[in-house]
């Protein structure tokens, strides 16, 4: 069965976002050897144009081959005519409830029961499946995640858009690895403990 991981970056007090869910404010801290590990480790988190941009648009596939987002997340790519993000992954989702039709063919719009979806999803052969963001579509799948990755960047936001909104509620992780780079970030897995 393949794993839903919610792979995120946060800061160290845990917001993903600005109060508005803008995160432009952590790309300072997206530096050479931060890349290089995502390059080394997670290279299908890179999104296409990035890809294209190192050079490395034929990397393999190493964690994952299914992208799941929600249209906020989606959003600023589309704004600047990037319809197919990931389009070098098996599958592309964006959960939405507004958006009626799909801007590209290679993205398939999700809506209705979307745990119903991801176990479904989780059903199927191939590599785990890659929750990108946000707090809401987070807030609706925990029960369904089974790893977290969280890129913890070193800088407060003090308020913000949180990790997920899914309210109080204890869950039970196991650290699975920690990795720690020259720029103060910290690249920390859990499984979640069921």
């Amino acid at each position: 069965m393949r794993k839903l991981t919610y792979f995120i970056a946060t800061t160290v007090d845990g917001f993903i976002g600005d109060p508005d869910g803008e995160a432009d404010f952590m790309y300072p801290h997206v530096d050479e050897e931060f890349v290089a590990h995502l390059v080394a480790e997670y290279p299908e988190t890179i999104s296409a144009l990035g890809r294209t941009q190192l050079g490395i648009e034929d990397a393999p596939l190493k964690r994952f081959d299914t992208v799941l987002m929600g249209r906020r997340t989606y959003e600023p790519g589309l704004k600047v005519g990037m319809t197919s993000p990931y389009g070098h992954m098996r599958e592309q989702y964006v959960v939405s409830r507004s958006l009626t039709e799909s801007p590209d063919p290679q993205v398939q719009l999700l809506d209705g029961d979307i745990a119903a979806a991801v176990r479904e999803l989780k059903a199927q052969d191939g590599l785990d499946i890659w929750l990108c963001g946000g707090a809401d579509l987070a807030a609706q799948l925990h029960e369904e995640i089974d790893e977290y990755v969280v890129k913890t960047y070193p800088v407060i936001a003090g308020t913000g858009m949180p990790m997920s909104r899914v309210g109080f509620g204890v869950r039970r992780l196991e650290l699975t690895g920690c990795t720690a780079l020259g720029g103060g970030q910290i690249i920390t897995s859990y499984a979640v403990k069921r």
